[in-house]
């Protein structure tokens, strides 16, 4: 049984709720994360069980990669680490490149150069990899191409059909959906998947991609700008502003609590894959953010959320999942509500101090030294 597992990027979001989990059921848990400010905010502490080995280390950097492996060979490493912005990928395209791209063949490297091979990798990948995904017009499925400024700024949201008629989004399915990014994040996130299934085929061992829809719940950073809309307009109804919905407010996300996706995680360390692995995990039902913000609202009572024709260039206009495929291969199946995983989020949220999102872009940190925070042990 492999019983030590590192997570890169574990100090974030997933990857604290993701310790948690694995130390309970006995496993020695290391953590390797940058710290990054965009993600972690001046006054967010870490929130690690003590027994978990934390190394502050770049994955773009092979020494920080070198030294953590040598302090701990693991038998699993779960992949958390990368930059998430969608729409910020499209004017820092050569940061999610180096963190997402180059910090993952760093670790491939790395291990080469340790002579070691993990029973599993398990990559964190996104449901970004299929960009627009499946349409369907009549009986005709079609993929349609990434929307442009152009077209957006004519406040056309949907994708027209091949002749021009209405259509309608498809679930993604890892199973029948052909991934196609529409933005640089999405790209970057595909070519993880495709450098690891490569090096794994290699190596003779396993490989689970996990597809992640929106994950939020408590824990979630509160100060990202480029993540997480769901604190974004918990802040402003629990500030008794009205929430801005972009495009018509029919923008679909399929949202799924924090966790059902340490329990997808956690179900793919336990179970590792005998062949190559890819599932998605959501929690197989499409939103409206407008019907999110009208949620939100009502459990603050605040004003009914306003719909206005803004956009953000490189968004995809639906994202849903078929969850069938995690639930026979893992065993899992998600147990929260989107309006009870919304009331723990906000409870969450009400006991923390008053923060606000930082409006300005951080410049990535590099760590050139790899230390282990031996007084949390």
């Amino acid at each position: 049984m492999s019983t030590s597992v590192l997570i890169t990027g574990g100090a974030g979001f997933i990857g604290s709720a993701l310790s948690r989990r694995l130390v309970e059921v006995g496993y020695e848990v290391a953590v390797m994360d940058v710290l990054l400010p965009q993600v972690h905010g001046g006054r967010r502490t870490i929130d690690l069980p003590p027994s978990v080995r934390f190394f502050t280390g770049d994955v773009t950097h092979a020494p920080d990669w070198d030294a953590v492996l040598r302090l701990f060979p693991p038998s699993q490493i779960v992949h958390l680490a990368a930059e998430t912005g969608t729409g910020q990928s499209l004017s820092h395209a050569t940061r999610h490149g180096l963190v997402n791209v180059v910090g993952t063949t760093q670790l491939l490297d790395a291990l080469t150069r340790a002579a070691l091979v993990p029973d599993q990798l398990v990559l964190a990948s996104s449901r970004a990899v299929y960009g627009e995904g499946a349409w369907q017009c009549g009986t005709q499925t079609f993929y349609p191409g990434p929307r442009s400024h152009a077209q957006l700024a004519a406040g056309i949201w949907d994708p027209p059909g091949p002749t021009g008629e209405p259509a309608v989004p498809l679930p993604h399915c890892a199973g029948r959906t052909e991934p196609r990014p529409t933005n640089i994040y999405g790209a970057t996130k595909l070519a993880q998947e495709h450098m690891l299934t490569a090096w794994t085929a290699a190596h003779d061992t396993s490989l689970s991609v996990l597809r992640l829809q929106n994950a939020y719940g408590p824990g979630q950073s509160l100060t990202n700008p480029y993540t997480g809309v769901v604190p974004f307009f918990a802040r402003l109804s629990r500030e008794q502003r009205p929430s801005e919905v972009y495009e018509d407010g029919r923008i679909v996300r399929d949202l799924v609590y924090i966790d059902d996706v340490v329990d997808a995680v956690f179900a793919s360390v336990e179970k590792p894959a005998t062949e190559l692995r890819c599932l998605d995990i959501g929690s197989g039902i499409g939103t409206t953010i407008h019907e999110l913000a009208q949620t939100i609202a009502a459990i603050f009572d605040a004003p009914e959320p306003i719909v206005v024709p803004k956009f953000r260039d490189g968004d995809i206009r639906a994202a849903s999942c078929d969850i069938e495929a995690a639930k026979n291969e893992l065993q899992w199946f998600p147990k929260w509500a989107l309006k009870d995983g919304l009331h723990a989020l906000l409870e969450w949220i009400a006991e923390q101090p008053e923060l606000s999102f930082e409006t300005s872009d951080h410049t990535h940190a590099t760590g050139r030294t790899v230390v282990e925070h031996a007084d949390r042990r």
